[in-house]
């Protein structure tokens, strides 16, 4: 909660904060990353930094945090919270890393805004950044205790016991522990990161959805190449250097869109690579013989481009209240619609729970389509695969 002399400061600067945000994250991540390189060689994503796309996530937390805190100073949104909490934790994030994100982001916004930062605006902007920066270290200790392991220490090696090519660029990885024993536990939708180390030295790292159920002797996660250099840079070490017998980096699983407990019904809604927590999901309710009703939902550009194709019908159908939905955006399937996804044609259960993980466009399309029908939006929940750029609308 925002001190009560904080309250209209914030109040008054959040327009020219707000609207100077851009400006503000690229000079904040300039200025840190000349003075700790280190930082976007190893732990930030160049790609993400190339194309901007962090820049814009971190400006939209910001914003999102400090609106919240104006139109609910009771509460806090926890929801945004929690998917960067995980995010942070599957990247080995520490408390200290808060203190130089600070030194460096206020430097930006006094170099931006200049003489408008007095000193009660210092203050009350500085209240905004600890609030969100302290709520993000508590979860992210929890996180880390949950897992059994010390702050930021979340990575260990794991072997790569099989590849297979899903499609003509996507391949799934199948990971064991070297010495043998037993994967840990996770939640069916969660994620880890992997770390490679690239011709120039980084160590690079990605978050890629387990995409198999837990409490298997081994862990599969499934890899899309992207295409352009830093972008797909991870992604494509993995296909060209990802073989049998290699070890790579893994952190712990997390991540907060999870399939919940109970017999409510539910819609796992996917497009593209977005299919593999639904995966995960999907064979975790075959595995513990669930009867809830399901409702899932696959977009794809070609069925030759779908991923896992074969295995989602056979989850599917496994499920003895299970239906599937297949669009695709190129012709060749009998069993699929041709054109983009439209939950409004289909026969959705009262209470159902959304589940949702795609490209920005494809979730947004949904999960306006499910509010029109009358879905709470508490009831939608969402992955974004890289920076979240919808906080401000979606959290």
């Amino acid at each position: 909660m925002l001190s009560e002399q904080s309250v209209p400061v914030v109040r008054a600067t959040l327009p020219a904060v707000g609207g100077a945000l851009d400006e503000i994250t690229e000079r904040f991540y300039a200025g840190m990353f000349a003075a700790h390189p280190e930082l976007l060689r190893d732990l930030f994503n160049r790609g993400n930094q190339a194309t901007g796309d962090q820049r814009k996530a971190l400006a939209g937390s910001i914003a999102a945090f400090a609106g919240a805190l104006l139109e609910h100073p009771d509460s806090r949104p926890d929801v945004m919270l929690s998917r960067i909490a995980h995010k942070h934790a599957s990247l080995g994030v520490t408390s200290e890393q808060y203190k130089i994100v600070h030194e460096h982001l206020f430097a930006a916004i006094v170099a931006v805004l200049g003489d408008a930062v007095t000193p009660e605006v210092a203050q009350a902007w500085d209240e905004v950044y600890w609030l969100m920066a302290n709520a993000l270290i508590a979860l992210e200790a929890r996180l880390y205790e949950g897992r059994g392991v010390a702050e930021g220490e979340v990575w260990h090696p794991m072997e790569i016991a099989g590849r297979d090519e899903e499609t003509a660029d996507t391949v799934s990885f199948t990971l064991r522990h070297p010495d043998g024993r037993p994967t840990a536990d996770f939640r069916p939708g969660q994620y880890m990161s992997v770390q490679v180390t690239l011709p120039d030295g980084a160590r690079q790292i990605r978050q890629y959805s387990l995409s198999t159920a837990p409490g298997r002797p081994d862990w599969r996660i499934t890899v899309k190449r992207v295409d352009g250099d830093p972008a797909g840079e991870v992604s494509s070490w993995l296909h060209a250097h990802g073989t049998v017998g290699d070890r790579v980096a893994v952190s712990e699983p997390f991540g907060d869109l999870v399939l919940p407990e109970g017999d409510g019904p539910l819609l796992l809604a996917s497009a593209g690579i977005g299919s593999t927590p639904m995966l995960a999901m999907l064979d975790h309710l075959v595995a513990t013989g669930s009867t809830r009703p399901v409702t899932v939902v696959h977009a794809d550009r070609s069925p030759a481009g779908h991923a896992h194709r074969e295995e989602l019908r056979r989850l599917v159908d496994a499920l003895p209240q299970g239906s599937l939905h297949l669009w695709y955006e190129e012709p060749g399937a009998a069993d699929a619609r041709l054109g983009r996804a439209d939950v409004t044609a289909l026969d959705l259960p009262e209470g159902v729970t959304a589940y949702l993980c795609g490209p920005l466009p494809f979730m947004r399309a949904v999960r306006g389509d499910l509010l029109g029908r009358g879905v709470a939006a508490a009831d939608v929940h969402y992955e974004v695969f890289g920076p979240d750029l919808w906080l401000g609308a979606a959290a």
